[in-house]
Parts: C-alpha cells; sequence; structure tokens
C-alpha cells in the first residue's frame, strides 16, 4: 500500500508538472516577425492580366513599352516608400512569373508576348544603369524626348504599295491633261457664241468667225420660221391676227431675237472640232501617256533646228524661208499666228517682227485696226508718233474718219 501511494504521488507531481509547463507556454507572450516596410508582393495571379501592368510613358521601347516594368514583376513604385524591391526579391519574382507564363507550359492565349514582357522586365530592372535610368524618367517625359528625338511622337503606318500609288497618280494626271484641253476649247467657244449672237465688232472682241456663224445662224432662224409658217398652212391653220397690246422695244426685240439665236450658234460653233493654235477638243492625244511618248521626239526636233540655226548664224548666213518663218511665229505668238491667214503671215514675215521695235510697232498697227481707224488716220497717228508729239494721242473720237 506505502508503495502504491509512492507511485501515486510521483504520477500526480509529473502531472501537475506537466500542466504547469503547458499553463506556463500558453501565457508566454507570441513574438511577432516585424514586417518588410515595402509592400507586398503580387503573386503570380495578380499579374497575369497586362491591365495590371500599370503605364509608362515609353513609345520608343527603351524600357517595357507602354507598361510599368515594376508592375510586370507585381511590384508597386508608388508604395513601397524607402525599401524598394531588392535584387533577390526581383528574381524570385521573375522565376515565379516566367515558371507561370512560359510558352511550353501555358498554352492560354498570349502566354508567349506575358512570358516576352516578363523577360524584358527582369533584364531592365536587373541592370543597373537601366534601372536608374527608367526610374529617372518616370516623372520626366520631356527629357525622355529630348534624348530619344521626335520618333517618339508617333509611329509609321503600314507601308502602301508604292506601284498601286504611282498608277492612280499617273491616271489621274491623264484625266487632268484631258479636261485641261476641254476647258481651253470651252473658253474659245463661249466666246464665240456670245460675240455672235450678241453682234460684237472687232473693238468688242469679235472676230470674222464670230461674224460667219451669225450670218449662218441668221439665215437658220428665219429659214426655221419660214417652215414654221408653211407647217402651220398645211394643217389648215389661218395665222392669227396680232393681238394689240404694247409694242416691243427695241432693246426687247434685239433680246428676243438672241434668245432663238442661241442654241443656234452654240450648235454651228460645237461643229468646229479645231479653232486653231491648240484650242480644239480634246482626244486621246491629249492624254499625258500620249504627250510623254511624242516629248523626246519634240525634244530632239527642237534641239536640233536650234543647232542647225545656231551653226548658220557663225557661218554668218542669210536667214532662210523657214528661219523667218519661225522666228515670226515665236515672235507674235502661237495664238496670233494660229488664227491669221495665210496672206496675214506672209505679211508678218516681210516685216522682219523679230526685231524689237519692228514688233512694238506691229502691235500698234493691230491695236489701231482693233479700234476701227482707217488706213490715213492710222498713218496720220504713225507720223505724228515718229515726230514726238503723238504719244498720247487719243483716237477714240475718230473712229469712224474717212
Amino acid at each position: 500500500m506505502a508503495q502504491e501511494s509512492d507511485n501515486g504521488a510521483a504520477a500526480n507531481a509529473e502531472s501537475g508538472s506537466s500542466s504547469s509547463e503547458s499553463k506556463g507556454s500558453e501565457e508566454a507572450p507570441k513574438k511577432e516577425e516585424p514586417q518588410s516596410p515595402k509592400v507586398k508582393q503580387n503573386n503570380a495571379s495578380s499579374s497575369s492580366s497586362s491591365d495590371d501592368w500599370g503605364s509608362f510613358y515609353d513609345p520608343n521601347n527603351i524600357f517595357c513599352g507602354k507598361y510599368d516594368c515594376y508592375k510586370i514583376l507585381g511590384f508597386d513604385y508608388e508604395t513601397w516608400g524607402s525599401a524598394p524591391p531588392t535584387l533577390k526579391e526581383i528574381t524570385k519574382s521573375y522565376r515565379g512569373l516566367s515558371r507561370l507564363w512560359h510558352p511550353d507550359k501555358n498554352k492560354a492565349k498570349g502566354a508567349r508576348e506575358k512570358f516576352v514582357a516578363i523577360a524584358k522586365a527582369y533584364e531592365i530592372l536587373t541592370n543597373s544603369d537601366k534601372r536608374k535610368e527608367f526610374d529617372y524618367y518616370r516623372d520626366r517625359p520631356d527629357e525622355y524626348f529630348q534624348k530619344y528625338g521626335s520618333s517618339v511622337l508617333w509611329t509609321y503606318a503600314p507601308k502602301s504599295d508604292a506601284s498601286i500609288i504611282g498608277l492612280v497618280l499617273f491616271i489621274l494626271a491623264n484625266l487632268f491633261t484631258y479636261y485641261a484641253q476641254r476647258n481651253k476649247y470651252d473658253k474659245v467657244a463661249n466666246h464665240l457664241i456670245r460675240a455672235a449672237v450678241e453682234d460684237w465688232s472687232a473693238r468688242e472682241g469679235g472676230s470674222t468667225e464670230s461674224i460667219e456663224i451669225r450670218e449662218k445662224a441668221l439665215a437658220i432662224l428665219a429659214e426655221n420660221r419660214e417652215k414654221a409658217i408653211e407647217a402651220a398652212q398645211s394643217n389648215g391653220d389661218t395665222p392669227k391676227k396680232k393681238e394689240k397690246g404694247p409694242r416691243l422695244t427695241s432693246k426687247e426685240k434685239r433680246e428676243k431675237e438672241q434668245v432663238e439665236l442661241r442654241p443656234i450658234c452654240a450648235k454651228l460653233v460645237n461643229e468646229i472640232d479645231d479653232f486653231g493654235a491648240g484650242f480644239r477638243k480634246p482626244t486621246y492625244k491629249d492624254l499625258l501617256v500620249i504627250k510623254m511618248v511624242k516629248w523626246p521626239y519634240y525634244l530632239g526636233s527642237a534641239t536640233l533646228w536650234w543647232s542647225k540655226y545656231g551653226i548658220r548664224r557663225m557661218r554668218k548666213l542669210e536667214l532662210n524661208e523657214e528661219e523667218r518663218e519661225v522666228l515670226t511665229k515665236n515672235a507674235v505668238g502661237v495664238v496670233a499666228w494660229a488664227a491669221s491667214t495665210d496672206e496675214e503671215r506672209a505679211e508678218m514675215v516681210t516685216l522682219e517682227l523679230w526685231v524689237s521695235d519692228n514688233l512694238v510697232e506691229w502691235r500698234e498697227e493691230q491695236d489701231m485696226k482693233r479700234e476701227g481707224l482707217s488706213a490715213n488716220k492710222r498713218k496720220q497717228i504713225k507720223k505724228l508718233r515718229k515726230k514726238g508729239s503723238g504719244g498720247d494721242y487719243g483716237y477714240d473720237d475718230d473712229l469712224h474718219l474717212d
């Protein structure tokens, strides 16, 4: 019995000691590990979307392009304070993310692009010089611009096919030359129609062509009126007596006649394909491609002709008929030459208009003819001008003398 009591006391002592130890261990304060001042690093899943990668001004892709290198690896530059991530922490984050997004293991869409971006961020942040530069330009986009040039402001558009652009421009150029020729023709045609309808004199801008067209139009108008009367009579219609009313003035009669003449004159003018001096209806010959084919011929012909002309002048030979005609044509202009008759051209050649003084006198003569002065009056004006007293002589008051 004594032995059993001793054993029980010993067991109670052991249990008491164990309970006191456990109680003591429970009452002992727990030690907390100090937290790092850095913001908690994002895990791999939080960096799975490029929407979480922040933004950065890097249009030239010097660093991580439009994303923040720190954000790509799961760090927040704005919140870590004075304790930025160490090289060890960057490497640890890179290894975890690279294993997660390695294209051989992750077949998700965009995995390869994310893996490349993670590798680029690791390359920048583990290079001390690149990392310092990246941190420096974070809030200094103007200095980034100064260092890496103006190309950072835009990106080049995809290259266009130069052959297609050239073809389109060539077609437009052909259309332009065609309609430019049409515009030249229409300008002369409209002038001629107006001169014929309004019966312009030479002084007003009329010409022999406008007078001929007006005469033809008047004949056609009279013929049309006769046919209308004959048609009315054949149908048994008797001409109505003129109703009494206000008589038309001469101006109103003239305007009425012009209205009737205009479509007839327009039709007659439209039948003329070529007015001369290059004022003609456009054809396929006015396309740029046709002109380009002819350019070598024209250039070669002109070079050859002027070379011969220069050689003859050095030999002091007399001007031949062809040379006199070409020099006269160049002096008076292509339009005046084309508008002249054969007799007028022969007269111009004899006047040696390639000489400046002769050309000035000839142009004054043409001006006086357009003013309607007689031959005697023109001679009087020439004499006065030669004497020096007729430089400002006015002849508007004597247009119909002689």
